[in-house]
């Protein structure tokens, strides 16, 4: 099997063009909120159920997360976009002026989400220049009936219906 050189642009660039939901991957790093922005969420299995995303593995925050041995989903509203970008922040300026409140299960579960998972770290896998993160989950709700954010092409937004 021969190999195929795949510019990296073009393959960004192509894959863009499918949209994705918005979630923002949280755990507790000691008594702080530790998190990421994912755009790579999905349902795996029904029994048991199972839930995976796919961080970087350059990303800084993942390490933290995975070290917690739990995590949280939560699913971003279109309206959430401050959230992303406080969650994004380096420093002490990450999760600034985010509400949230820590769960039983000791997950920081980000006030006004569409919905969050929590979830007991159950396998991670090498996958090319990410991981591969399984999650079993413990608990999950629909917290409102909102439109999700979406990311489409290297830019937020929401989900626009047609008449």
């Amino acid at each position: 099997m021969s190999e195929v050189a795949i510019d990296p642009a073009v393959f960004r660039k192509v894959l863009g063009s499918y949209p994705t939901g918005v979630c923002v991957v949280t755990a507790l790093d000691q008594d702080r909120p530790a998190g990421m922005v994912i755009g790579s969420f999905t349902s795996v299995s029904l029994d048991p159920p199972l839930v995976g995303f796919f961080p970087d593995k350059s990303s800084t925050s993942w390490p933290v997360i995975e070290k917690a041995g739990r995590f949280c989903v939560n699913v971003m509203g279109s309206d959430q976009q401050d959230v992303c970008r406080a969650v994004t922040a380096k420093g002490e300026a990450k999760f600034v002026g985010v509400e949230y409140v820590i769960s039983d299960h000791d997950l920081p579960v980000i006030a006004n989400a569409i919905a969050s998972i929590e979830c007991r770290l159950y396998s991670v896998t090498e996958a090319g220049d990410h991981w591969f993160v399984l999650g079993e989950v413990l608990r999950l709700q629909t917290v409102r009936d909102d439109d999700p954010m979406l990311f489409h092409r290297g830019r937020y937004g929401g989900f626009a219906e047609q008449m």
